[in-house]
């Protein structure tokens, strides 16, 4: 069997033929031009905490141990984990809420697909927009923490890559679960999943403070992946487990892409 082949059965067709995907950028990029404060709202929330937890409460942690036996500031070792879920956060809020809303009520998808525009270009082209939305929270939390100096490695600039492999993952993820979505109310539990993979994903303590089998759960979720991941590049710590973390990640999304295309074949074109 091909990689390509294998490829084809992994990831629909309309998703690997998907060439207008840029049409959903550009309406997006249009609806929006006079909301950005929306958009922007979100990247808050991970900022207070680095305000209140970060930097108020890291007064009275100390330092912090490090993978490579460094220790770093609390705030140093903070930081990072929260630009990981500043890029969640803005992945998962574009891909949920916003899209069934399209999809449940404003009917836009419907319109778009009168014209040449198919179901894979909308998949991709909502997916990368939350992708984008995802980026510009990290962008922005990369210069708060550039400003704290909190930055430990030159590698830190490959956080804003990895903060993209986040927002690619729980973006797609998002929108493949909010093709199941029915009403309003299924939307709870979007927070219910999100604030445990918040607390407890060796966000605001290292993984080792947990016990055994809570350590076991924590290494299963997928924000644990990306903290660990950016966490490595701005502290400057590395071995091979980061391999694992960006395999994790890529899978995770290009499953739910393939679910969020097959969904909406079957939700738009039945």
């Amino acid at each position: 069997m091909t990689s390509a082949t294998l490829l084809s059965r992994v990831i629909p067709p309309n998703v690997l033929g998907a060439k207008k995907a840029h049409r959903l950028l550009e309406r997006n990029l249009m609806v929006y031009k006079h909301g950005w404060l929306v958009i922007l709202s979100g990247f808050f929330e991970p900022l207070f905490y680095l305000f209140s937890i970060g930097v108020g409460i890291g007064q009275l942690v100390g330092e912090i141990p490090t993978a490579g036996g460094q220790p770093v500031s609390y705030a140093a070792f903070v930081a990072p984990a929260l630009l990981a879920a500043s890029a969640m956060n803005g992945a998962v809020f574009e891909s949920t809420m916003n899209i069934f809303f399209k999809l449940k009520y404003a009917k836009v998808y419907d319109a778009i697909l009168a014209t040449p525009v198919g179901t894979g270009d909308i998949a991709v082209g909502e997916i990368t927009w939350s992708l984008i939305r995802g980026a510009l929270y990290a962008i922005g939390f990369m210069i708060v923490m550039l400003a704290m100096g909190l930055m430990e490695s030159a590698w830190a600039i490959m956080a804003l890559p990895a903060a993209l492999l986040i927002g690619f993952a729980f973006g797609a993820v998002g929108m493949a679960a909010t093709s199941f979505m029915r009403s309003w109310q299924d939307f709870d539990m979007i927070s219910v999943i999100t604030l445990p993979l918040f607390l407890f994903s060796a966000t605001f303590y290292p993984l080792s403070v947990y016990p055994g089998p809570v350590q076991a759960v924590a290494r299963m979720s997928p924000l644990y992946h990306g903290v660990e991941l950016i966490r490595a590049l701005t502290l400057g710590v590395f071995d091979w487990s980061i391999v694992g973390h960006v395999a994790f990640l890529v899978v995770m999304g290009l499953i739910g892409l393939s679910i969020a295309a097959r969904r909406l074949d079957g939700l738009l074109l039945t």
